[in-house]
Formats: C-alpha cells, structure tokens, sequence
C-alpha cells in the first residue's frame, strides 16, 4: 500500500475513519477483501507471500502498511512485509507493546512503515531507524516516506479528507473521489527519492495508472462504536474490476470508549 490517510477522533462516535489505495504490480497475485477463513481477520490477501496491506479484526484493531521508496532493490531474502499487518492483528499486545516488540527486529525487513490501531491507541512505526511515532487525534497520513512527509499527494488528500469530516460529510463518494485522483504534481513539488524523474511524476498521483503497476485497491475503513464498515475498490491493467463491502457489528464496544 503506497497512500493512507485517517481521521482519529477518539470517544466519538466513529473512533477511527481510514482512507487508503494500495500500488502494487498487476501480475502480483491478489484475493480481494474478503473473511479470512485461516484466521480473524478481514482484509485483501497478497496471494504471493501471503500476508496483506490493511485489514481489520473482529475486535476493532486495525493495521495498515506502506513501502518505504528508495532507488536500492528490495532484499529478496528478506521476509514478507505483509506478515506484520495479519500478525498484529492477531496479537494479544496493545499497539504500544506490539511496536515496542517488533522495533528490535524491524531491520530485518524491506523498508516500511507500519500504522497500528488498537481500538484505543493509534501508533505508527518507521522501519529504518525503528521510530515508533506517536499520532495525535485529528487528520494524519502516511505515503512512502516518513510519516505526514508533506509529499504533494499527502497534503491534497489530507487537506481533502479535512474538508470532508469538517462540512459533516458520511457518504463514500466523496471519498473515492479523493482516492482516484490522478493529476501529477508539479515537478518543483516532486520528491526525490532516487527514481527517475518520469517516474517520479507518474508516481506522484494519488490514483497511480502506469504500464504493469498501478493502483489495484482503493479502500475505506469505519471503525465506529457499533462495528465495522470496510469496503474495497479494485483494479487492474483494464480498470475497474470490482467493489466489495464488509459490515460486522461488534458483540461487545471495540472503541475503548
């Protein structure tokens, strides 16, 4: 996943809303959100290694991942960055405890960072110098630099989901809107990250459409004290191909609240 951005208001009715497009090569094998019936879980299935981008527990915890971009090639040898979303969502740790634990071996993946909600915490960790950073309530984002780096993408669809949740807003359209936004910024306001510069201006849309990479998922996550709404937007090569929507009422208040 290559976009992610929330809204944390914690004690309110919906503790956690998360917007997110995933970028990911079209021949990468893919199961499409669904309930995992080999854990508890819900979430996309990177059917290569096995793990995924964004899922959700039953319990109300929520986990999110992005690449860390960079001009080296990933090691091949190192284990699935995917394995961390499924695995804390399966934890019995708080998100604090989790990142604490998994800071010590952080070095032995591919760059990343990792987003983590508890049902009362949210907490991010940056791979490369095993930083737990510290979210506080309101609008944040992630792309795949540090977190809230204020790459061009991250400031428009922070700035767009602000304007939603400020005008009171509840539908998704608006949301998709954002997320399928496909202007290139500036090259003056273009990153540089060790790609070539063509590439750094396809890359620079939040709704990313190039030859045998793009955006395959567009997703919308509401974690409310009822339950869960979680719905995913796919695509491939040709476009659009799908939409699934999850809801899943709790038995007991997964909001802390």
């Amino acid at each position: 996943m290559c976009l992610i951005a929330w809204n944390w208001q914690p004690g309110s009715a919906t503790p956690l809303l998360l917007i997110s497009n995933r970028d990911e090569f079209y021949a990468r094998p893919t199961q499409a959100l669904y309930r995992w019936p080999d854990a508890p879980l819900f979430a996309g299935r990177d059917t290569q290694a096995g793990g995924t981008w964004l899922g959700v527990s039953p319990n109300g915890r929520v986990a999110a991942l992005t690449n860390y971009r960079r001009a080296e090639p990933a090691r091949p040898d190192a284990p699935s960055r995917g394995e961390l979303v499924s695995d804390f969502l399966q934890s019995p740790l708080d998100a604090a405890s989790y990142l604490q634990a998994l800071q010590k071996h952080a070095s032995r993946y591919n760059p990343f960072n990792l987003l983590v909600y508890d049902g009362r915490t949210l907490l991010g960790l940056e791979s490369r110098e095993a930083n737990i950073v510290r979210l506080p309530p309101g609008i944040g984002a992630v792309s795949n630099a540090n977190f809230n780096t204020p790459w061009p993408k991250v400031r428009q669809l922070t700035a767009g989901l602000e304007n939603y949740v400020d005008n009171g807003l509840t539908d998704d359209a608006p949301l998709w809107g954002l997320l399928h936004r496909r202007a290139f910024a500036e090259d003056a306001e273009l990153p540089r990250t060790g790609v070539p510069l063509d590439l750094e201006r396809a890359l620079s849309a939040a709704f990313i459409a190039i030859p045998s990479y793009g955006t395959r998922a567009s997703s919308v996550v509401r974690i409310s004290k009822e339950g869960l709404r979680f719905s995913e937007q796919r695509f491939g090569e040709e476009g659009f191909l799908g939409i699934t929507t999850l809801d899943e009422r709790w038995t007991h208040d997964a909001t802390g609240t």
